[in-house]
């Protein structure tokens, strides 16, 4: 992990009431989440791959992990990891979980799929996460390769007042993933299990330059697999349009 993304981690495990207390006002607790949104990830993004080249470019060899806290027990299965097995399993799609897909080159494209539910395609793996706002219950069923998410602004800034426009604060999206079917932290078989917690912020950063960039954060925490938590941070800069989106089926080579 970079010193950047270092800072980064510290900055974002502020406690999520630092900012929601500050952000809260009648209006935003009246809103939808689409309406009360402090900041618009909306649009097509690329990733910029500036660290962990050679663990995201390619696939990593067997035992090729050394920044991820495994366990002993997690480095078993690690080291047992047989790309043809998931491929006659048809488990092709184990590291393009919720637990890393951020991490899987490509782009994303980020609307609203109603007021309340804020969706995010990914042409790596062809797959669709949806975060849940609100008091939104997951569906019964079993655990699924995105797993259950739950979304909350974070707004920076002063308390706003009654009325007082979104737009004028800036703040970040806190989203926590439970309920995910066992998956793949890396390409190379490290393991994450069904009662692993993924916290993911998504902040904004517009340049100078006009560029915008969107920086995600995400913890990890497995018992099962990891003996602390795993924190990356991940890359993207905004698209002009969807000229670039390519689909590609998940590979588990």
């Amino acid at each position: 992990m970079t010193k950047f993304s270092a800072c980064l981690a510290l900055l974002f495990a502020i406690p999520a009431g630092f900012y929601a207390q500050r952000g809260r006002g009648a209006a935003a607790a009246n809103a939808s989440a689409k309406a009360a949104a402090p900041i618009d990830f909306t649009g097509y993004w690329v990733s910029l791959v500036t660290e962990d080249w050679r663990w995201r470019m390619v696939t990593p060899a067997k035992g090729d992990y050394p920044s991820i806290p495994l366990n002993e027990t997690g480095k078993r299965v690690a080291n047992a990891w047989d790309p043809s097995k998931d491929e006659t399993a048809g488990e092709q799609c184990k590291s393009y979980g919720a637990g890393n897909i951020i991490r899987q080159p490509g782009r994303l494209h980020i609307t609203w799929e109603d007021e309340n539910t804020l969706r995010v395609d990914f042409d790596a793996g062809t797959q669709t996460r949806l975060f849940h706002f609100g008091n939104w219950r997951a569906p019964s069923g079993p655990p699924t390769l995105q797993g259950d998410s739950t979304a909350v602004w974070e707004f920076a800034g002063g308390r706003r007042g009654r009325g007082q426009a979104n737009q004028a604060r800036g703040g970040d999206l806190k989203v926590v993933t439970t309920r995910l079917r066992p998956g793949y932290l890396q390409k190379n078989g490290v393991p994450y299990s069904g009662n692993a917690i993924v916290t993911e912020y998504f902040h904004r950063a517009d340049e100078e330059n006009r560029d915008s960039l969107l920086i995600i954060t995400t913890m990890v925490e497995d018992p099962e697999y990891l003996t602390g938590q795993f924190v990356r941070s991940t890359h993207f800069k905004k698209l002009p349009d969807g000229s670039g989106w390519n689909p590609q089926p998940c590979s588990a080579r």
